[in-house]
């Protein structure tokens, strides 16, 4: 006989006989219902639709973190994001989180108490830059442009000097302005004054020219959901040498473990040492951005980008012959992969876009200091395709003339 002098009263060593003390729930109902999943055209600024061959990695058998097969796959899609980055920094791997870890983890990374940090705003994401340096206690200095421009590049320059900030941020495409920020030249300048150089790249990797090397970048950080055309849930970044032994030499060590360059970079293969358990990543997403970086290649990462500027153009004298303007007047500064269109006066914008995902095809409207003044048109990857793009404007089209009625 077994004694049950040590059990609850309440609680049978067999799980019946005597009544649980804890109140039975009934599961919510609609857990007992299948998932519904729409199909949807996605032409907002992300998630964009994943090809067939990215979408098939999903239901792949799930290997183990550290399994030989599973290390492999994390060599190939270091070595694919070297290539969509253009460059040879061996701490390039992917951060296990959306875009905006990237942001975090290169920022938690590059900053310490002390330092001071240059933010160009063309939009939010420079907003969100310079928040994020608040609540870390840096000294933070903002060049901001007004609303669909750029900064000039000889004005940041000359805040290089000026300031001599530890680190300097600029987005190189805005998602929520759609402006495309150039570049050229601002590497030299922090090069020259002793400073890093950080860059998203989350709207416009594949679809707008970059160079990490040549532009002399020390971190650029990225995402999976727009021009790859994967899932969201993972950030590629990569981390130039100077910017490795800024990382190694700190006065205090980075304040978050998930986010450790060193110890991210140990996990991703980095540094050629023994792999010490970081976290468990995310296995299948993974696979994703695998297949992903795969289509890239087999294309060409210059050839994607050909693409999506050609297909810009397609777009728009789609909208012009619509009678519908791009926000961003100056056409160079454009973001290919991502167009704001303004909205016509005594237009409501989200009746329209509403309208538009009735008929099972996603825009956006504005982000930020933008709400209201514009609709965001994403044409990454696999949509950034000339009948598509004439498709997506028609319906717009006609959207506004059926809500101006």
């Amino acid at each position: 006989m077994i004694s049950t002098r040590f059990l609850r009263p309440s609680v049978s060593i067999f799980g019946f006989g005597i009544k649980s003390s804890m109140s039975s729930r009934a599961p919510p109902k609609a857990l007992l219902q299948d998932m519904v999943v729409p199909p949807r055209q996605l032409f907002g600024p992300g998630p964009s639709n994943m090809a067939d061959s990215i979408a098939e990695t999903q239901s792949r058998n799930l290997l183990g973190h550290l399994h030989p097969e599973f290390v492999q796959i994390m060599a190939d899609v270091r070595l694919g994001l070297q290539y969509v980055f253009k460059t040879d920094n061996k701490y390039t791997f992917a951060v296990s989180g959306t875009g905006h870890s990237g942001m975090e983890c290169a920022m938690v990374n590059l900053l310490e108490p002390g330092d001071k940090f240059l933010v160009v705003e063309i939009g939010l994401w420079g907003q969100r830059a310079a928040d994020l340096a608040n609540r870390m206690g840096i000294e933070v200095k903002k060049i901001t442009a007004p609303q669909g421009q750029a900064v000039p590049v000889e004005d940041i320059r000359k805040a290089i000097a000026d300031y001599k900030p530890n680190l300097v941020f600029v987005c190189q495409g805005d998602s929520s302005t759609g402006v495309a920020q150039p570049l050229e030249t601002i590497g030299d300048a922090c090069r020259e004054h002793g400073a890093l150089f950080l860059v998203d790249t989350v709207a416009s990797l594949g679809g707008t020219p970059f160079a990490a090397d040549d532009l002399k970048v020390d971190c650029v950080y990225s995402a999976t959901q727009k021009v790859l055309n994967a899932p969201p849930g993972l950030a590629p970044i990569s981390f130039s040498d100077r910017a490795m032994e800024k990382i190694r030499n700190r006065k205090q060590r980075v304040a978050s473990f998930y986010f450790d360059a060193i110890e991210l970079g140990n996990y991703w293969g980095c540094d050629g040492e023994l792999k010490r358990y970081h976290h468990t990543a995310p296995i299948s997403t993974v696979y994703a951005l695998r297949a992903a970086l795969s289509a890239i290649a087999k294309e060409g990462i210059d050839e994607s980008i050909q693409r999506h500027k050609d297909n810009a153009q397609v777009l728009y004298a789609t909208l012009k012959k619509h009678g519908l303007e791009p926000f961003v007047v100056d056409e160079k500064l454009r973001l290919p992969c991502l167009t704001t269109v303004k909205v016509p006066e005594g237009v409501d914008w989200k009746d329209v876009a509403g309208k538009m995902m009735t008929n099972g095809t996603e825009i956006a409207g504005g982000l930020g200091a933008t709400v209201g003044k514009i609709w965001r048109i994403g044409t990454f990857g696999i949509n950034s395709n000339s009948t598509k793009i004439e498709n997506v404007v028609e319906l717009l089209s006609k959207s506004i003339g059926e809500k101006s009625k």
